[in-house]
């Protein structure tokens, strides 16, 4: 990635994967620039450490298409990296509103990067989400091969519709990535952030509860950003749309590392609750096809870098 005339657009940069997406674009040099309804600067701090000065950030809507151009034109943005939506519980509780924030809001982003020539790439978040089990009761004009369980879901993969409109009508190449339960660092919000939460509290010394259980794929922050970025400045021509080859386990699997990586936690880390979607696609779409030489973190690797992040320490290697 050329860092000189390199300035990226990060639309909720705000938010957990988009300040990971920032740390990996400040550590390469690049111009960051960040579109979102509030900053988040403690996040910042934490994360990017001095390098958060840097950051220029820009307080507005996704859906004032007037305002983000204002924004882009004042940056002079080459790649954009769009992270800005509304999570599952916030979809569920106000359809009507992430509908505009997540649908309309990301017509407004492939607008922009559309009537714009200096812009080179486009990167946006999708979901496993997309997937699910077929309906009890299916419906009398019929579905495609993607039945979405949660409103979330549903715009996500509106999205990756729309984009492929933007590459079949108007030549517009983008990246869609769909990870599944995302973890790391600073995943505090959202449906599954309780794995993320539970590391913490390992590390911190304290009880946690995982509140859903089931068996679901997970990817590392630090993946989900590199595979944002590489996306946004590395895609041949087309609408790719890629999975994350992420390790598959259950909360009690998770559970259980974080007890072995940090044994006095025995008995601190308990799993209750409802299953959570499987959202199990019908047919793998891995980031391989796109990057032959990916590399994932492996989840151990993981759970010990954000154990690691809050000042946790093995105690067998101290000892040592």
């Amino acid at each position: 990635m050329g860092t000189a005339e390199t300035s990226f657009l990060v639309t909720g940069g705000s938010g957990f994967v988009g300040t990971w997406v920032l740390r990996l674009l400040l550590s390469k040099g690049a111009q960051v620039a960040v579109y979102d309804v509030q900053a988040n600067r403690r996040r910042w701090d934490r994360v990017l450490g001095a390098d958060a000065q840097r950051v220029s950030f820009f307080q507005g809507d996704l859906v004032d298409r007037a305002r983000l151009d204002q924004v882009c034109e004042e940056v002079g943005v080459t790649h954009v990296v769009h992270l800005g939506a509304l999570l599952t519980p916030a979809c569920q509780e106000d359809p009507w509103l992430a509908c505009q924030v997540n649908v309309l809001g990301s017509v407004g982003v492939f607008e922009l990067v559309r009537q714009r020539e200096q812009i080179q790439g486009l990167a946006y978040a999708s979901s496993l989400a997309v997937h699910g089990p077929p309906p009890d009761d299916p419906s009398p004009v019929g579905v495609e091969d993607t039945f979405a369980p949660s409103f979330y879901g549903v715009y996500k993969r509106s999205v990756e519709l729309i984009a492929n409109q933007y590459w079949k009508h108007y030549g517009l190449t983008s990246f869609g990535l769909r990870p599944h339960v995302v973890y790391g660092p600073e995943r505090d919000q959202g449906l599954t952030a309780a794995p993320s939460l539970a590391a913490r509290a390992v590390a911190e010394d304290r009880g946690c509860e995982i509140n859903y259980t089931g068996p679901a794929g997970y990817d590392y922050v630090e993946d989900v950003a590199l595979a944002l970025v590489r996306g946004a400045t590395e895609s041949p021509p087309g609408a790719h749309v890629v999975d994350l080859p992420g390790d598959e386990v259950t909360p009690e699997a998770i559970r259980d590392l974080l007890v072995e990586l940090e044994p006095s936690a025995a008995g601190r880390i308990t799993v209750s609750g409802p299953a959570i979607p499987s959202n199990a696609p019908p047919e793998r779409r891995l980031i391989q096809r796109l990057f032959p030489d990916w590399e994932r973190v492996a989840l151990r690797a993981g759970m010990t870098r954000t154990l690691e992040f809050y000042g946790w320490v093995n105690q067998s290697e101290s000892q040592r």
